[in-house]
């Protein structure tokens, strides 16, 4: 296993986040939740996560406005997966038009999530020497 990752997933479905938080969990990262997207918002503008996971679905603000937002208004770059089940071509161009950096449709399975997120958690090291 990589470095621990700290994720945060903003999703409504209760049953999902609990699902999700003992995927992360057992792979040895730390996941932190929010079930709405204005609460998502904050959470993610107030300590950015390693990867952000998120839902398009969501009450009080929609998974592509908080995308946006996030890239507006962050400090830094937030890696942001879309996991939806939303599959037709025009929502994943949606998506990634919205600054996504990856689009995963549900269902889905677990190692193909955390691979994705510890590949999207990475990508800021592109251009940096790689030392061994």
């Amino acid at each position: 296993m990589g470095e621990s990752l700290r994720v945060l997933i903003v999703e409504d479905e209760l049953a999902l986040r609990q699902g999700l938080a003992a995927l992360f969990e057992a792979a040895g990262h730390r996941a932190d939740f929010a079930a709405d997207g204005r609460s998502g918002l904050a959470l993610a503008l107030e300590d950015p996560p390693d990867v952000l996971v998120l839902d398009l679905g969501l009450p009080g603000l929609d998974g592509l406005s908080v995308c946006k937002a996030v890239r507006e208004r962050a400090d830094r770059h937030v890696p942001v997966l879309m996991l939806t089940a939303r599959d037709a071509l025009d929502d994943k161009l949606r998506g990634f038009g919205a600054g996504a950096d990856d689009y995963l449709v549900k269902p889905f399975a677990g190692a193909e999530l955390l691979a994705r997120c510890t590949a999207l958690s990475q990508r800021h090291r592109v251009g940096r020497e790689h030392l061994l």
